[in-house]
């Protein structure tokens, strides 16, 4: 490392003094800031900060006791739990038929569709012979009108 770059201080803060206005700007901010501080101080006491801070345990109110009627729906809720149970798998079943159903539909229409496409191809490909062919016809005609052409080009 060369000796110029070692000669210099590494704290520039004394060479870079703060303007006067930039000073009092900072020094009303820091004092502003201290005046807020202590103004939120005055206005919470300690020990409200405390209290505050403190932690209580929520009281909750024990549960009441069940009434007869209750006891009898709780009875009662095996056979409304078993039809639900029955309901529910019946309910699969049918949807499981339904999406059976669906498969099969959508397997029927891309066999429909691919058979289609195959058609299309044939078609295509037929209408791409006929163009090869008339293609070879123009070049026929073409190769003979010049063939008839060409004498009458022709220097004497």
């Amino acid at each position: 490392m060369p000796d110029a770059a070692r000669q210099y201080p590494l704290d520039d803060t004394a060479s870079r003094q703060a303007t006067a206005p930039l000073r009092d700007w900072l020094a009303q901010i820091r004092a502003q800031a201290a005046a807020v501080q202590a103004q939120s101080e005055e206005r919470e006491p300690a020990f409200e900060r405390a209290e505050r801070a403190s932690w209580a345990p929520r009281l909750v109110p024990p549960p009441a006791e069940p009434v007869a009627e209750e006891i009898a729906e709780a009875a009662a809720e095996p056979d409304e739990a078993a039809r639900d149970i029955s309901e529910l798998m019946a309910e699969n079943m049918l949807l499981k038929a339904q999406l059976r159903l669906e498969g099969d539909r959508y397997a029927e229409l891309q066999a429909m569709i691919a058979e289609e496409i195959r058609e299309l191809r044939r078609h295509v490909e037929g209408e791409m012979g006929e163009l090869v062919g008339i293609r070879e016809e123009r070049d026929l005609w073409r190769a003979r009108a010049e063939a008839l052409a060409q004498p009458l080009f022709q220097g004497r």
